[in-house]
């Protein structure tokens, strides 16, 4: 399942920026949680990545770690593909 993850980035961790992604991505391995896409924006949010995770429990653990480890805050949200879209909207008329 695909997950768009919006994510701030703690005060504390702006100057060791290598340190942080070098530590969340081996989080996220170890989670099998694949990640394919990274954006950095203005605003709400400090990034935003695209990740391919096993189960859901897989990316509330990397929230949890991830906000335990004092590195910020994560919110994922569950991304389809428009074909399931599609699909969703096929079966919601029957």
């Amino acid at each position: 399942m695909k997950y768009v993850m919006l994510g701030t980035i703690d005060a504390a961790w702006t100057g060791k920026h290598a340190e942080r992604v070098r530590t969340a991505q081996a989080k996220l391995k170890t989670l099998g949680i694949k990640l394919e896409s990274v954006l950095y924006t203005q605003g709400a949010y400090d990034f935003v990545d695209v990740v391919e995770a096993p189960n859901p429990e897989a990316m509330l653990s990397f929230a949890v770690w991830y906000v335990g480890q004092g590195l910020g805050r994560i919110q994922s949200l569950p991304a389809f593909e428009a074909k399931a879209f599609e699909a969703a909207i096929k079966q919601a008329a029957a």
